[in-house]
């Protein structure tokens, strides 16, 4: 039952606290002494979390629940409220200090300070072991180097040597994330006055750093896909990772989409994955329509749950399984440097083209990035109802390629042209 004015006024103290509820995690503390307190209880990345928001009768109902308001509009973006406040407090204190001139325009703050300051305001909506390994790689090649350093004197060619020194130990992946993180750095500084330049924006990684050669992700051959289901199938290994496997084949999003999927973001009525931006490659939400055997795998899945956020809950303090044990688990299966996780979109990406499908709802289902400025204009759920069509194709293909090697016949398409992709005598069947 939601809280009124008069509840609010007429609730008195007892001998213990007491709550006083008003939905979606909001209520009232009373305590002994008199004292009303608001709280919120939210769940962030699977910890409990207790927000305040003042004391009644200094904030009032109206002013809580609009307040509250704001805090669940933000964790429903995959943001943090507390660490948002938390970082907006300190901005607001040194931005009243420099304006009392408690602190000068020209003080010259060490680059660990604001890198630290930064960093606060950063990791709000980010994936928990997403943001630690962000920090870890600050502190170990950047901070270690210049943090001493007074952020306002940092010159570009300080910078292009630190990056250098990570290049040459062989990490050159690394060092452009290093670059990137210290030009975010930077920019921060610069908003807040404490820096007038990014001496780390002064050049590009390809004016300092070697060229990459670009690899694709390793794969197997469309022939061999027949044995590869085969030893997914039986697989004896872990569970969650054999099941991780196959719904990696069904649905081929990226391994660093999937991984950290949580129950919410699945509609089973609507058979469809709406996967949140913040995971996503391109930083806009992705729809994957889900086939009768994808929604096999998660009943499974849901079955061996240990608990009700995490598909592929991780060991001791990892909340959801490790990156790489898909491809460990395809190492052990004898494919080590012939196939991968990632390499499952290689292989839907090149029968679904041979088939017939339409190469529009193929890369807007493979979430790659826009060509052009019509494509710019992103809508997740475009093209939706012939990719529920592709998707269920694709999943019975995987099915017949289980079977035993028989001819199947053509499927008429719209214009009566018959198109299919046979592998092992299966066809695929396009979109009409």
């Amino acid at each position: 039952m939601t809280l009124t004015d008069l509840k609010l006024k007429s609730a008195q103290p007892a001998s213990k606290p007491y709550h006083l509820t008003d939905g979606h995690g909001l209520f009232l503390v009373v305590h002994p002494n008199g004292s009303k307190l608001w709280r919120w209880k939210y769940r962030f990345h699977g910890h409990y979390r207790l927000m305040a928001f003042g004391s009644y009768p200094i904030v009032r109902l109206a002013d809580v629940r609009a307040a509250h308001a704001v805090a669940r509009a933000e964790l429903h973006r995959g943001i943090d409220p507390m660490a948002e406040r938390k970082a907006e407090k300190k901005v607001e204190l040194e931005s009243r200090r420099r304006a009392s001139g408690e602190i000068g325009t020209n003080v010259e703050s060490p680059f660990r300070e604001v890198a630290a300051r930064w960093f606060e305001k950063w990791k709000g909506g980010k994936v928990e072991r997403y943001a630690r390994d962000t920090e870890t790689r600050i502190q170990e090649d950047v901070v270690s180097r210049i943090g001493n350093r007074p952020i306002a004197a940092i010159k570009p060619a300080e910078i292009a040597k630190m990056i250098l020194a990570i290049e040459e130990r062989g990490a050159a992946d690394v060092a452009r994330r290093a670059l990137q993180n210290t030009q975010q750095i930077f920019r921060y500084a610069m908003a807040f006055g404490l820096a007038e330049q990014n001496p780390a924006a002064a050049f590009r990684p390809a004016d300092i750093l070697k060229q990459r050669v670009t690899t694709n992700f390793a794969r197997v051959d469309t022939s061999e896909l027949p044995a590869l289901l085969k030893k997914i199938d039986l697989y004896d290994g872990s569970h969650f990772v054999r099941l991780a496997l196959q719904l990696m084949a069904l649905v081929f999003v990226r391994t660093g989409e999937m991984i950290p999927a949580q129950w919410a973001e699945f509609d089973r009525k609507e058979k469809l994955w709406s996967i949140p931006a913040t995971r996503m490659k391109m930083r806009r939400p992705h729809l994957v329509p889900l086939s009768r055997q994808a929604l096999a795998v998660l009943d499974e899945l849901w079955e061996r749950r240990r608990n009700d956020l995490w598909l592929f809950p991780g060991e001791r303090s990892c909340p959801y399984m490790n990156k790489n044990s898909m491809l460990g688990a395809l190492k052990r299966m004898g494919y080590k440097g012939e196939m991968t996780g990632h390499g499952f979109r290689g292989l839907a990406s090149t029968v679904l083209n041979e088939t017939g499908f339409e190469r529009a709802h193929i890369e807007m289902q493979l979430a790659h990035a826009p060509k052009n400025d019509v494509e710019a204009a992103y809508n997740k759920a475009l093209y939706l109802p012939q990719r529920r069509v592709m998707m269920q194709g694709w999943a019975d293909f995987l099915d017949q390629t289980r079977e035993p090697a028989k001819k199947m016949p053509g499927i008429s398409t719209r214009g009566g042209i018959k198109r299919q992709t046979v592998m092992h005598g299966h066809a695929l069947q396009p979109t009409a």
